[in-house]
């Protein structure tokens, strides 16, 4: 109550720049910041599934990652910027690596299996997380933080726990097993970002992940990659980049002020904007399901927010 009355005694006669203040707080929250992230991330996914189906994965990628390489390599080089050196470049190479392989898992695996059944397998990401966070980044795991991702978890299994628990014989292993991999690599992704966050600023990350990431995909470019044939597949693959980067830097901006563990649960936002993306564009139905299940990650959501406190 003191600390909400000193707020309102020091905004009366000033209520338009307080407002102004209270927004831009807000609106630099690292919660608030990492959401708007998976957004930009889930459009990148939509626009990447159309572009994987109209010239295969590989290209699709291929493409993507040049553009990307052009667009952060024009706003990042004329900075004149040191080249990343020793354990600040050994983590921009790692993570770039960890995150070709884990793409192209991914999308492999979304060929072979139903796309809701991917969903519910690769989210068994944040909570490995929460159990490296401890280990690998020293950061002690409050008991929010465990509520949170299981809420989340829970969200999604309300949504795709039965086409999940659909195993039989007539199931494809192989695609399963990509995707699980996928998964626990993506896992490792995220304390790399957390990693990487503390010792880069957005853009550098943005420019040394693009950049190696194409690098890597050039190797296989004589004998796999073809030109786009269409108007459209150029602006696809320009507008899959520009989502990337963007959220790549905003991604990087909310994991330098906030631990991951605080940040894990909003990964299962992905799942509502997938949903939400799918309604608008591919005309698919939300279920009550859906909604239930978008209700206990948004709750899961308040909670991280919360952090520790009571």
């Amino acid at each position: 109550m003191a600390l909400a009355g000193g707020r309102s005694a020091a905004c009366s006669g000033y209520k338009t720049p307080c407002l102004f203040r209270l927004m831009k707080q807000h609106l630099l929250h690292p919660l608030f910041i990492a959401t708007v992230g998976i957004l930009f991330f889930s459009m990148m996914d939509a626009v990447m599934k159309a572009q994987a189906l109209a010239m295969g994965t590989y290209n699709a990628m291929f493409w993507r990652m040049a553009m990307g390489a052009l667009f952060v390599a024009v706003l990042y080089l004329p900075r004149r910027p040191q080249p990343a050196t020793g354990r600040v470049l050994r983590i921009h190479v790692i993570r770039a690596a960890l995150t070709a392989v884990m793409a192209y898992l991914f999308f492999f695996g979304l060929t072979r299996i139903p796309l809701a059944q991917a969903i519910g397998l690769s989210f068994i990401a944040p909570i490995i997380t929460l159990f490296l966070a401890a280990p690998l980044l020293g950061e002690r795991i409050g008991s929010n933080a465990k509520l949170a991702a299981v809420l989340g978890f829970g969200g999604v299994m309300v949504v795709v726990g039965g086409e999940l628990l659909a195993v039989d014989a007539g199931s494809d292993l192989l695609g399963m097993a990509s995707i699980l991999l996928s998964a626990v690599m993506y896992a490792f992704n995220l304390v790399l970002q957390r990693m990487q966050a503390l010792i880069a600023k957005p853009l550098e990350i943005a420019f040394y992940q693009n950049t190696i990431v194409f690098l890597m995909l050039l190797v296989g470019a004589p004998f796999a990659v073809s030109w786009p044939e269409s108007a459209l597949q150029w602006s696809g693959a320009a507008l899959a980049a520009a989502f990337a980067v963007g959220s790549l830097m905003l991604m990087a901006m909310a994991y330098r002020q906030a631990e991951a563990q605080r940040l894990v649960a909003i990964e299962y936002t992905a799942f509502i904007w997938a949903a939400l993306l799918g309604w608008l564009f591919f005309a698919e139905p939300v279920s009550s399901r859906t909604l239930l299940g978008t209700g206990l990650i948004v709750l899961g959501c308040l909670v991280s927010v919360r952090g520790d406190r009571r």
